[in-house]
């Protein structure tokens, strides 16, 4: 994998510059395995109902073997500023780029699982350099996008602990270490249980969050939704296509989480095997994953394959697909519950998410709501396959803040 300059005695707290440098062998081998790959049987059905398709593994597989160049993903990586700082002990990987705009507002980005900073760069021109993507000078950030522990070019975790109250706490810590005296959080995922979680800590720093995976479905909403209950009649009709996708997911797509979160590190297959990993990844969500079968049907809708593989190939080259998986395991808290969130919090809801939330949902579980909005199409990669829209959802959730921000300032 790539080299990670270690600190030396007395500088945990450096920031250091990195670069990701895979040697060749490793690109060699991987192809050799995914031409080694030992296939099993089709599926009996003609749908998806038993999951990735055969049709569509191999047709990702004979690609990444043949045409993906990894060394295209590992330019676009280095030609943004990384870097590696200790944080609690751990090594914490970045992409940190500011904004050429005096005035701009520091936001710390975070990913998901199974994604990857990959999700973010599409983002960060757009941010960064609004003028040139639509925008104006006062509506530019600073723009920090981490890997969490365990994840990509982080460092892994090799004792219990590292849940997403620690993660956001550690957040805190980089945005101030970086010289940022005030900032605004955004994630999706992992990412927007991390925002929801900083939002509870509210450390002093922390102006506001935005999510595009709101929590913020009623306890007892949730509670029927996972038993597969019939509806309550009381939802309204953006309420009733909330829940009717959470019940799906419930039912349907929560089988990942659950293994993950019970049983880790059982999932040896995946760290072995990259066509293993490749339908481990794509089996997040029915709806990604029909995004995903078009594509290498041909059919570029939101992502391309390379987009696809970029961020499949780093999971790979990083080894890891169980130290990411682990983060389940450590996580006690439910995804979709609020979280009581006390800082002001902007939502974005887009139509093919896991679950949508309705504004009246949203105001309740955000009591200091700035921004509500719901998008004509994106999912749940939604930086990643909509960036346009997400850019500029991030721009207007967070433009209630700037009359009253006046600058930040970073070492």
């Amino acid at each position: 994998m790539a080299d990670i300059a270690r600190p030396s005695a007395g500088d945990a707290a450096a920031i250091r510059p990195f670069q990701v440098n895979v040697p060749e062998a490793e690109l060699v081998e991987l192809r050799q395995r995914i031409s080694a790959t030992r296939w099993p049987d089709r599926e009996t059905v003609a749908d998806t109902s038993q999951g990735v398709q055969l049709a569509t593994m191999r047709k990702l597989a004979d690609y990444w073997a043949t045409q993906y160049d990894w060394r295209r993903c590992e330019a676009r990586l280095n030609a943004y500023p990384q870097f590696i700082t200790q944080i609690d002990g751990l090594d914490i990987h970045f992409i940190h780029v500011r904004s050429k705009h005096e005035n701009a507002l520091p936001v710390i980005v975070t990913h998901g699982w199974p994604g990857s900073i990959i999700e973010q760069l599409k983002i960060i021109e757009p941010l960064t350099n609004p003028t040139a993507h639509g925008g104006n000078e006062a509506d530019a950030f600073h723009v920090v996008i981490p890997s969490m522990p365990g994840y990509g070019f982080s460092g892994k975790p090799t004792t219990t602990g590292w849940d997403t109250q620690r993660i956001g706490r550690a957040w805190n810590l980089l945005m101030k270490r970086l010289g940022y005296e005030r900032y605004v959080a955004q994630g999706g995922d992992w990412g927007a249980l991390i925002v929801d979680v900083m939002g509870v800590q509210a450390p002093p720093e922390l102006l506001a969050i935005h999510t595009n995976m709101a929590g913020a479905v009623p306890p007892e909403i949730d509670k029927a939704a996972f038993v597969g209950a019939p509806p309550p009649s009381d939802l309204s009709a953006e309420e009733k296509v909330g829940y009717d996708h959470l019940t799906d997911f419930y039912q349907h797509g929560l089988a990942y989480a659950q293994e993950m979160g019970n049983r880790p590190q059982t999932l040896y297959g995946i760290a072995d095997s990259p066509v293993g990993l490749a339908a481990w990844i794509a089996d997040h969500d029915i709806r990604s994953y029909q995004l995903i079968a078009r594509v290498f049907d041909g059919v570029s809708e939101g992502l391309t394959r390379d987009d696809i593989l970029d961020n499949i190939t780093l999971y790979w080259l990083t080894n890891t697909a169980l130290s990411a998986a682990r983060l389940y395991w450590e996580n006690k808290l439910g995804f979709v519950a609020p979280k009581n969130v006390t800082v002001p919090a902007a939502v974005s809801v887009f139509p093919d998410e896991i679950y949508t939330v309705s504004r009246d949902w949203a105001q309740r579980a955000y009591p200091k709501l700035i921004h509500y909005n719901r998008l004509p199409k994106g999912g749940h990669f939604a930086a990643w396959e909509q960036p346009k829209l997400f850019s500029e959802e991030v721009r207007a959730g967070f433009k209630p803040l700037r009359a009253d921000f006046g600058g930040a300032h970073a070492a």
